[in-house]
């Protein structure tokens, strides 16, 4: 029982096809745009929801001290 499956070489592409591909513009519909996009928003509001850790509060305090401690 050993099919094909796993059993395929790594093709190797020369160089100079890798530049045209990597020069070439990527470039998505407007509804995998969309979709992208719809997901980061859910991601990057669920993570403002979350609340600032103590540690992170506690760091941000002493900055603020610094700062006014430090003449300009």
């Amino acid at each position: 029982m050993t099919g094909e499956k796993g059993n395929k070489l790594a093709r190797v592409i020369p160089e100079e096809f890798l530049d045209e591909k990597l020069t070439a513009e990527p470039k998505l519909d407007s509804t995998s745009q969309k979709r992208i996009g719809d997901q980061l928003r859910a991601m990057y509001d669920e993570l403002m929801q979350q609340p600032v850790p103590d540690r992170f509060k506690e760091l941000l305090e002493q900055l603020d001290k610094k700062d006014l401690e430090t003449p300009e």
